[in-house]
């Protein structure tokens, strides 16, 4: 078995099955001011990315007409409906339950406002498997890199991987030291995750735990 003490969870889209309701919550976005929706599901895990505010200029947003401080807290109120009732992807609660069985420290690192991240976590039943939630203190989805170097700081000698679905989870991971591979059910295209330098693509949760367990 690898010899890991930490798995670092992203959470959208890695956990949290999130997909549909955030595409969901994109179009109603767009519509409501006057834009074109995403055509397709395929086409929303295109162009989807990290900083969130670089991905809705992609949507065709323009800031100087409506700011991104006020269309940010416009999309979580969709969301929030969107998502009712959140639902886990059972990939992450397959692993989730291995790995404490097999005694690793897991936390999230997520751009999710902390508060909102606890509620989620707390509704699908999952907070006992963490040791620690990492997350924003607003709604704005910046980078992660912050406080996932602020958590290294704090935890200098972990042995960490990190499983996320983006390649901003890839550089997460670079950024404070931590293996990383990414999951293909996710926000974001298996083509362009591959991309990325993470240690591979799983499809699904015996793929996780094959690669732990070697």
């Amino acid at each position: 078995m690898k010899q890991y003490t930490h798995l670092i969870w992203d959470f959208n889209g890695t956990v949290l099955d999130d997909v549909a309701p955030s595409f969901a919550s994109a179009n109603r976005l767009l519509r409501a001011h006057g834009l074109a929706p995403i055509e397709s599901l395929d086409r929303y895990r295109e162009v989807f990315g990290f900083p969130i505010v670089d991905y809705y200029q992609r949507l065709g947003f323009d800031f100087s007409k409506t700011p991104f401080e006020e269309l940010a807290p416009e999309w979580v109120a969709y969301y929030r409906e969107a998502s009712t009732p959140e639902r886990a992807f059972e990939h992450a609660r397959t692993v989730l339950e291995w790995a404490r069985k097999a005694g690793l420290c897991q936390l999230i690192l997520s751009a999710t406002e902390e508060g909102m991240l606890r509620q989620q976590c707390t509704s699908l039943g999952l907070l006992d498997y963490f040791s620690e939630l990492v997350a924003l203190d607003n709604i704005h989805a910046g980078s992660k890199v912050d406080v996932g170097l602020a958590w290294r700081a704090r935890n200098p000698g972990a042995r960490a991987l990190m499983i996320g679905d983006s390649e901003h989870d890839a550089e997460v991971a670079h950024a404070i030291g931590a293996d990383c591979i990414l999951v293909s059910y996710g926000h974001r295209p298996k083509e362009a995750l591959q991309r990325t330098n993470c240690l591979f693509v799983a499809d699904n949760a015996q793929q996780i735990i094959s690669f732990l367990e070697e």
